[in-house]
């Protein structure tokens, strides 16, 4: 991945007082299909689909995205065969050893959320190399979620809170949700604003439950393996001409 230019007014999306979502996560589905279609097996999918977020990253710096959040293994995704998590797996390690210079180069920080230590101690030393290595950074956050899902983020938020109210730390009575939020894997970033679904699906699919609660949701029929530039500033573009009224009216 080459370095890309500082954005500038010229290359932004045109936005609503000329700034995009500050937020962007994507639910990247599709490599299977994409695969299917042409004949190819399920892991020509998925090396396709890490080519799209080479893509969608480089995009996202252009148009002065502060936090892209992908959604690369959920906690469900162990259901599948073995031969295809040992892929995935590989994958990741792979790109991530290939990319690692140039989202230096670039100014990525890396920030994984879920329990990817699930994913073993070789591969799990790496990730935290990676973020380490890239932990000053600025220009964009990328933040991963592997062996991620929100229902037992939200479960493990509500344990912490029991035995710091059990503890004496907290007044359960006070527990409010900003309580919740600061024992989110979440914590720290911005809101989420824009939540997009390749492949045509519409649903969650047990992610970002709680910050997607105002979020602004895309659901396009393009698969992951096919996605970049062009649909990402599409879907900027469309988060810009919405009226956003936070439950408000």
């Amino acid at each position: 991945m080459s370095p890309v230019a500082a954005p500038n007014d010229s290359e932004r999306p045109a936005t609503e007082g000329g700034s995009g979502p500050r937020h962007v996560a994507i639910i990247m589905d599709g490599n299977g299909r994409w695969a299917k279609k042409r004949g190819l097996p399920r892991v020509a999918g998925h090396r396709a689909g890490a080519e799209a977020v080479r893509r969608t990253l480089r995009a996202a710096v252009k148009y002065g995205v502060e936090v892209l959040t992908l959604y690369a293994f959920s906690s469900e995704n162990w259901r599948r065969t073995e031969e295809e998590v040992s892929d995935l797996k590989g994958l990741l390690g792979f790109y991530l050893e290939r990319e690692l210079d140039s989202l230096a180069k670039e100014g990525v920080r890396l920030r994984l959320i879920g329990d990817y230590r699930k994913f073993g101690p070789d591969l799990s030393a790496r990730l935290e190399r990676a973020m380490e290595r890239l932990k000053d950074n600025e220009r964009l956050t990328l933040v991963v979620a592997l062996n991620y899902g929100s229902r037992s983020e939200l479960a493990e938020a509500a344990r912490n809170l029991a035995i710091k109210a059990q503890a004496g730390e907290i007044d359960p009575r006070a527990i409010d949700e900003q309580c919740i939020e600061q024992e989110l894997d979440t914590n720290g970033l911005p809101e989420l604003d824009l939540l997009i679904r390749t492949s045509g699906e519409v649903r969650l699919s047990n992610f970002l439950l709680w910050q997607a609660a105002y979020a602004e949701l895309m659901f396009t029929p393009v698969l992951w393996p096919d996605f970049g530039e062009a649909e990402l500033q599409s879907a900027i573009e469309q988060f810009a001409s919405r009226e956003r009224r936070f439950g408000g009216r």
